[in-house]
């Protein structure tokens, strides 16, 4: 299968200044007799939000790794062909602090969260309005390149989306905290609208969906949630409110079509941290709190943790390299 992929610069809406990079990777197939470019239906769509921003370290392997298309190269190697990648930079930095205002509007004037509240549900939202834009922005792209844009001829119903992936590195953590309470707080009564953001009318078929189009079907569809070596210079690295983790366990009870994964990736850089002890204590409650909601969830909620080079003296340069070794399966 060919790929796209490219580097984009996209608003949140019209009326922001403030733009966010993303490198996104596509899924495409061509067609040989007309050289018609047709876009994949993913399997999966992998959100990865990147951390605080590196440069001129001197260091290639961390400057490979904060590469933006270089990770989204690494999340479709990780994730396989069929999947879409999407790794998201934050739109707002002070000095190296990325600050993801729009998706956690507590945030401090270092991208440190206050406190994860769902009201308004602004990390979905957000994600749902990114994506739309930079599933457009691509499309433009391919039509640049001479090639007409068309959906593969994969029909899927009016209910069915492909699953989401979230992950977050670093700092990029704050934004799966947040996702993780609007996720909780889902009414499981909201009539889902899943039509599809880009379409191709049929006569007997709905419309194709390659992104969510709403909060609702976006936050249904997450099927795994990956934290990679997560961590502040305050509290709220990891979420560790009970009510939370039990609403999660209670949401997926009660639906038959759902199983949600959630692993916790770390090395000694963050877990063995004696200045910012917190952090492994946040990510030891939060584990423990996902055991033991588990049997309550009827196994539907899974969580698994992994600790990369166990071996080596706490470094920088591990720190990003995990997002190369992470064990996803």
């Amino acid at each position: 299968m060919e790929r796209w992929s490219g580097v984009l610069k996209i608003p949140l809406d019209a009326s922001t200044s403030n733009y966010y990079r993303v490198a996104a990777s596509l899924g495409l197939s061509s067609s040989s007799p007309s050289s018609t470019t047709l876009t994949q239906v993913p399997s999966a769509n992998a959100i990865f939000f990147h951390g605080d921003k590196v440069q001129d370290t001197g260091n290639h392997v961390i400057e490979r790794l904060y590469d933006l298309q270089k990770v989204a190269e690494i999340i479709v190697s990780k994730f396989g062909n069929s999947v879409n990648a999407w790794v998201v930079e934050a739109s707002l930095f002070s000095g190296p602090f990325a600050i993801y205002k729009d998706f956690v509007p507590s945030v401090n004037h270092k991208g440190a969260p206050k406190s994860y509240s769902p009201l308004g549900f602004p990390a979905s939202s957000s994600v749902v309005s990114l994506l739309s834009s930079c599933f457009q922005a691509s499309k433009n792209l391919i039509l640049k390149e001479g090639k007409e844009v068309c959906l593969i001829n994969q029909i899927a119903s009016v209910h069915h989306c492909p699953r989401t992936i979230v992950l977050g590195f670093s700092k990029g953590g704050v934004v799966i905290n947040q996702l993780m309470s609007e996720i909780s707080s889902l009414d499981t009564n909201f009539a889902e609208t899943t039509s599809a953001t880009v379409e191709e009318p049929t006569s007997q078929h709905e419309k194709i969906q390659i992104i969510p189009a709403s909060k609702e079907s976006f936050l249904n569809s997450i099927s795994e949630v990956h934290y990679i070596d997560v961590g502040l210079n305050s509290s709220g690295a990891y979420i560790t409110d009970h009510n939370v983790v039990q609403r999660i366990s209670q949401r997926l009870a009660r639906r038959t079509d759902s199983l949600l994964r959630i692993v916790i990736h770390g090395t000694p850089r963050q877990w063995c941290d004696e200045q910012r002890g917190w952090i492994r204590k946040e990510k030891d409650e939060l584990v423990r709190l996902l055991e033991a909601e588990t049997e309550n969830s009827g196994g539907k909620l899974q969580v698994c943790e992994r600790f990369y080079f166990s071996d080596r003296l706490a470094d920088l340069q591990m720190h990003f390299e995990i997002i190369d070794a992470m064990d996803v399966s």
